[in-house]
């Protein structure tokens, strides 16, 4: 194969990857849960800091565009008519990327991930699309759209809360809401760690 078709193909091939994996046989990973495609890839600055989590499909884009490279595979493969790669469990981006120390952009999706899709009020652990946002200080009562004011909440808890502050309804909140930091993120990096030992030695525990 020429270099040219090389680098057609490993172009097409990422192009397709951003739009459907094909796997080989083992299709989802019993200790997480996850299809293979969406598994939780760690991703590592330049210098080996861990910066960020990705699934496996954005992973492996990053890694057949000359972006990242492949430190640790979590033992599933994508095939292609002209391509066989391990899926990645970390990679390393090739160029050191300057991270600013500031929050995260205040979106639900940020919310739900800071609160681990955990309801705020009774605890219970829910798929996102059972998750509200809500707000400690009712808009009515002048309560802001912040990190400080919007947590993860289950649609009963959401419905027995109405209109009222927690403690006027005998609610407490499981912890003080707060941004979503660089701490934030790495502490949940760890968490998720936790369930695959090839990131161990990448974080700071």
């Amino acid at each position: 194969m020429g270099k040219l078709e090389s680098h057609r193909s490993i172009r097409t091939y990422a192009e397709a990857a951003q739009r459907v994996g094909v796997l080989a046989p083992a299709e989802h990973g019993p200790e997480t849960g996850y299809s293979p495609m969406h598994a939780p890839v760690l991703v590592l600055n330049a210098s080996y800091e861990p910066i960020n989590v990705c699934a496996a499909r954005r992973a492996i884009v990053l890694v057949l565009k000359g972006v990242a490279m492949t430190e640790e595979i979590n033992g599933h493969f994508l095939h292609s008519t002209r391509l066989s790669i391990r899926v990645p469990s970390v990679i390393r981006l090739l160029e050191y990327r300057r991270i600013p120390h500031q929050t995260r952009a205040l979106s639900r999706k940020n919310i739900l991930l800071r609160d681990r899709n955990t309801c705020q009020y009774c605890g219970v652990v829910l798929h996102s699309s059972e998750l509200t946002l809500d707000h400690v200080i009712p808009r009515s009562r002048g309560g802001a759209s912040t990190w400080e004011n919007l947590v993860a909440c289950c649609h009963s808890c959401n419905r027995e809360k109405g209109n009222r502050l927690p403690h006027e309804c005998s609610m407490k909140l499981m912890r003080e809401p707060r941004p979503f930091s660089l701490h934030t993120s790495r502490h949940l990096m760890r968490m998720m760690g936790r369930s695959d030992a090839k990131w161990r030695k990448y974080l700071f525990y």
